[in-house]
């Protein structure tokens, strides 16, 4: 048996259950704010005097209780030891849990009262002040299957990127590796109720998921933490959405998101279905789901003719441009590699650059001068990442495509990256996705400068790349050099006649 007892002292819920446990009641969202206790306490027997189990304590954690007390029963029937359990704030030795000294409930002293009010101070306190407008607190869970050790903890890196380029500042980083990932929370019982601790502990606003949850995970997990849980394919787009500027790269994004959003729309309440059509089967009307799925669905087939419109302008361009004659250098890689620095510092024009993931979302072409009066077209794209949201793929298929008119890829590769080899395949596994795979690329090794002076020239031979600094303008000789014999049959010869080798006619000025 059990009951939940509120801070006056009244019994609001009563509960009866088997020999093993009872059933808590569904009580909604009072008390249930930020950095605040549910206002419930609650107390239950135990049949054996086990003391509290991990369920106990898992109920403590997620539904915020004041105090989770269980009351031991002997043989004869009588009560045995009370033990008590309370939540703690964040603290130096990492204890989620207080637990009270065993005892017999005629000799608990504990004026609970003040004990709930010191424990809610000190929460506050811990908490801190919260300005408005501070970026949300997140903390990053990462669930792995297989995949341990060095991958693992790039990943994590990439998620706390992926969050500090959204404008979330990350409070708590929790994983865990398990044979198989939960279908229900993706996590095991145990790390869930951690990850519930901490982000009370924390007073954090979201639960970032680095593995892509399905909609059944990400219901029952909303549902547990009472928080808003998103996975790396939502943060992914909420970036895309919030860099998006143009009208082409705003329905691209849009789209994404719907085709996202769809399927999840159907873990709603099926209990309402609307009744069959036909004579005595007309109902009342759609529902509420079956509106948003329709207004979803019509709203995708309108986003879709227009990027249809948006495809053929794009091929439109890629014609006239190839009627010109004028080859094209398409700048891919891996996001913040540093491609857009590189246009930039190519073409001294005003090319938008930012420390940051997916800065550049729309295409971007500069033309670039050689010597001899002989031009070329650089384009700069969408950064890839590893493991990219198909619905993104589909969706950025029309900015995609202006890769198709590439005579050569320049592959810029961060050379200061711990798993620069993860990338590289992650870059060429989209474009062979595309179909790309033989369209001639030189890789590009960029930011060596914040190499040790040898390492990138060494990387870079091991590789067969061309190592450069695109922030301070080195290496650009050898990597004009490298793109002109791939763009032009007489190549470097064409380059060394006439022209100062120790200097470079780029965009209206000299590289050296």
């Amino acid at each position: 048996m059990g009951v939940l007892v509120d801070r006056r002292g009244s019994v609001t819920h009563a509960m009866v259950g088997d020999a093993r446990s009872i059933e808590l009641p569904d009580w909604g969202r009072m008390r249930a704010g930020p950095g605040r206790l549910r206002g419930l306490r609650c107390i239950h027997t135990h049949l054996r005097d086990e003391g509290l189990t991990r369920d106990d304590l898992t109920d403590l954690a997620l539904l915020r209780l004041d105090a989770m007390v269980s009351v031991g029963v002997d043989a004869e029937g009588h009560p045995g030891r009370a033990h008590t359990a309370a939540l703690r704030p964040a603290n130096d030795e990492g204890a989620a849990v207080q637990q009270l000294e065993p005892t017999p409930p005629s000799l608990l002293g504990l004026d609970f009262q003040t004990f709930v009010r010191e424990l809610e101070e000190e929460l506050a306190r811990t908490a801190g002040a919260r300005k408005v407008g501070d970026c949300e607190r997140a903390l990053l869970v990462s669930v792995t299957a297989g995949r341990r050790g060095e991958d693992a903890e790039a990943a994590l890196d990439e998620l706390k990127e992926l969050a500090r380029s959204a404008g979330v500042t990350v409070v708590d980083v929790v994983s865990q590796h398990r044979p198989r990932v939960d279908p229900k929370y993706a996590l095991g019982e145990g790390k869930l109720q951690d990850v519930v601790i901490r982000a009370f502990q924390n007073d954090v606003d979201l639960v970032i998921f680095d593995q892509n949850l399905t909609p059944t995970q990400a219901r029952n997990l909303g549902e547990r933490m009472e928080l808003r849980v998103i996975d790396r394919t939502q943060l992914i787009l909420d970036i895309f959405a919030q860099r998006a500027s143009t009208r082409d790269g705003k329905l691209q994004v849009e789209l994404a998101q719907l085709e996202y959003r769809l399927p999840r729309l159907a873990q709603q309440d099926l209990g309402l279905s609307r009744l069959g059509a036909g004579i005595g089967g007309r109902g009342p009307g759609e529902t509420r789901l079956e509106v948003d799925r329709r207004r979803v669905r019509d709203r995708i087939a309108r986003l879709e003719r227009e990027l249809r419109d948006l495809r053929r302008e794009r091929e439109g361009r890629r014609r006239a441009r190839s009627r010109r004659g004028l080859p094209v250098l398409s700048i891919v890689g891996y996001t913040n590699a540093g491609k857009s620095t590189l246009l930039r510092t190519l073409t001294d024009t005003d090319v938008h650059v930012e420390n940051r993931m997916f800065a550049t979302l729309d295409p971007t072409s500069r033309r670039l001068r050689f010597p001899r009066e002989r031009d070329v077209i650089v384009t700069d794209t969408v950064g890839f990442i590893r493991d990219l949201p198909p619905d993104l793929v589909a969706a950025f298929r029309a900015t995609l495509e202006e890769l198709e008119g590439a005579d050569v890829f320049l592959h810029v590769v961060d050379a200061s990256a711990a798993d620069l080899e993860r990338r590289m395949a992650a870059v060429r596994r989209v474009l062979g996705e595309l179909g790309l795979s033989q369209t001639p690329e030189l890789l590009v090794f960029n930011q060596i400068d914040r190499l040790a002076p040898g390492v990138g020239a060494a990387l870079a031979e091991r590789h067969g790349a061309v190592a450069i600094s695109a922030l301070h303008g080195s290496g650009l000789h050898e990597l004009l050099e490298r793109a002109a014999t791939l763009l032009f049959e007489d190549g470097v010869d064409r380059l060394a006649q006439g022209a100062d080798l120790g200097a470079r006619v780029v965009g209206g000025r000299r590289i050296a």
